[in-house]
Formats: structure tokens, sequence, C-alpha cells
């Protein structure tokens, strides 16, 4: 009879977090909805010379729409690693949603052009310079941890657009383990993701990168919480 109850308590708790992950990532999905059509259409676009009228609007969304979106996710990420009382999953993703959103925009404004600087260089080099691009590709990496680990500093302080950017940028490069836990987990579940199992990307995906990338942040934040007390 334990062990039926601690079964049944174990398929609760799975279930549980199923639909937390599930609920999320919808919700996210959906504010990203127009993101992802647009993503469709360049994807199977057959005439080149439409790409910029696509680029564009999809350029203009993502600040508007998935910096946002994401945000809410990641506070949504932090509410379980720090196992905070679920108040209603959609009414704590829209209240994150809204409280953070100019913060969300202009950091969407700074990143997007980050990443378009150096997706114009990766365009501009792709057949030039071999070593360049290996440079490239260590660069985006490390933009990729960036945005995350700014994500995981966001809904974790308060602090101002300015600060936020440098204290994530030095926690990226200024920890190591936090650097490969970050890329690692973040690369495995985006391959996963787009090459493996395509379906899970409106399900699971959002929601398994920000709750790994926070979890591996917030480790580090209690480590140095310990060292400074």
């Amino acid at each position: 009879m334990k062990n039926s109850s601690g079964l049944a308590g174990g398929f609760f708790a799975i279930s549980e977090w199923i639909m937390r992950f599930s609920l999320s990532n919808l919700l996210w999905a959906l504010f990203n909805l127009p993101i992802g059509l647009l993503l469709l259409s360049l994807l199977y676009l057959e005439n080149t010379s439409g790409t910029f009228y696509l680029a564009v609007p999809l350029v203009v969304l993502l600040p508007i729409l998935f910096f946002p979106a994401t945000t809410a996710l990641f506070a949504k990420a932090r509410e379980w690693v720090r196992k905070e009382e679920d108040v209603g999953t959609t009414q704590s993703f829209l209240s994150h949603y809204k409280n953070n959103y100019m913060t969300s925009l202009q950091s969407g404004l700074v990143f997007i052009i980050l990443w378009g600087v150096l997706a114009a260089d990766i365009y501009y080099f792709s057949s030039r310079n071999g070593l360049l691009m290996n440079l490239f590709l260590v660069l985006g990496i490390l933009l990729l941890v960036w945005t995350l680990n700014f994500f995981s500093v966001m809904v974790h302080y308060d602090m101002k657009l300015k600060a936020l950017l440098k204290h994530s940028f030095f926690i990226t490069i200024g920890s190591p383990l936090l650097f490969i836990a970050v890329a690692v987990s973040a690369g495995i579940s985006l391959y996963i993701s787009l090459y493996m199992f395509q379906v899970i990307i409106p399900i699971f995906t959002g929601s398994l990168v920000s709750f790994l990338a926070f979890s591996a942040y917030y480790r580090l934040h209690l480590k140095l919480s310990n060292q400074t007390s």
C-alpha cells in the first residue's frame, strides 16, 4: 500500500510538472505565433527575393513579442526553481509579461542589434574566411549564453537595463561552469527540438530551456551568496 501510494504520488508530481511546463510553453508560443508563422514562411520560401519582406517584420516583432514573452517564461521558471506557490500559470504569466514589458522591449532592441551584426558578419564572411567563421561560432555561443543569462538576471533582480546587461555579461564571461552548463543544456535542448522532435517546440522547448538556464544561474547565485554571508 505504501509503495502504491509512493508510485501514485510520483505519477502525480510528474503530471503536475508536465502541466506546468506545457501550459507555460503554450502561452509563450501563443504570444510568439506571428513570429513562428514568419519563420515558417522564410523556411519554405521558394523565391529568395521575398526574404526581405519577411525578415523586416520578423526583426520588428522580436523585441515586441519574443523578448517580453520569454521574460515571462523565465519568471515562471524562477517560481519553479525557488518552489514558490503557484497562483495560477496563466494569471502569473500574464502578470510577469505586463510588469516586465518595457525592460524586455528595450533589452530586445539591444540584443537584436547584436544578433543582427553577428548574422551580417556570418553572411558576409561565410564563403571568404574559414578562420573567421570559427570565431563567429564562438561569438554566437557567447551571445546565446549571455542572452539566456540576461533573462535569468532580469527576472531575479530589480535593476536598470544598463546594470542588467553589465551584470549578466560579467557572470557569462566570469563563470566557466555556468557558461558550460547553460551552453550545453540549451544546445542539447534546441538540437533535440529542431532536428529530432519538432513537435515539442510549442509544448516544452521554451520551458525546458528557461528552467535549465535559470537553475544553473540560481545555483551560482546561491553559491556566491553563501560565500559573502
